[in-house]
């Protein structure tokens, strides 16, 4: 069963993208959601090359840092980013990112994050990361690719 779930582009390189789902897994105020794809279908990580393999690695540690610093400076107190690899709903591999916020009253903070089927509702209520949010993650990916830790992948 495929999902097409419409997306806002946060940022790009030559290999993979990050997006901010309209329907997220995690409402906004709960931490937000955002996850990284292959601009190529890959089934899963074994797929990837050495270097495609640190590209997403790299990717992944950037966006999920700058998720953390762009919504804490937008007054969601994020405590903890969870990464999970994902292929299931959508068969092909991809990263979802979680903000989880300390304040979180349905993706409770300390808690795995649930993930029924989309049928059931759920997700109905859940608010996506707005335009404002996404442009701060993206600014503050771009400074942080700037940086020595991220500058050479």
């Amino acid at each position: 069963m495929s999902y097409a779930i419409p997306i806002m582009i946060i940022f790009e390189t030559e290999n993979f993208r990050v997006v901010a789902p309209e329907k997220p897994h995690v409402d906004r105020a709960d931490g937000g959601h955002i996850k990284i794809e292959p601009k190529v279908p890959v089934e899963d990580r074994t797929k990837l090359s050495p270097a495609l393999a640190k590209e997403f690695m790299m990717l992944t540690m950037a966006a999920g840092e700058a998720m953390t610093i762009a919504l804490q400076k937008r007054g969601i107190d994020i405590g903890r980013i969870n990464y999970q690899d994902m292929g299931n709903w959508v068969s092909t591999f991809h990263m979802q990112i979680y903000g989880r916020a300390r304040s979180a009253r349905i993706q409770k903070f300390g808690e795995a994050v649930l993930l029924p089927q989309r049928s059931t509702g759920f997700y109905d209520s859940f608010k996506p990361l707005n335009k404002e949010d996404v442009a701060a993650i993206k600014e503050e990916i771009e400074r942080l690719m700037q940086t020595e830790k991220y500058r050479n992948f």
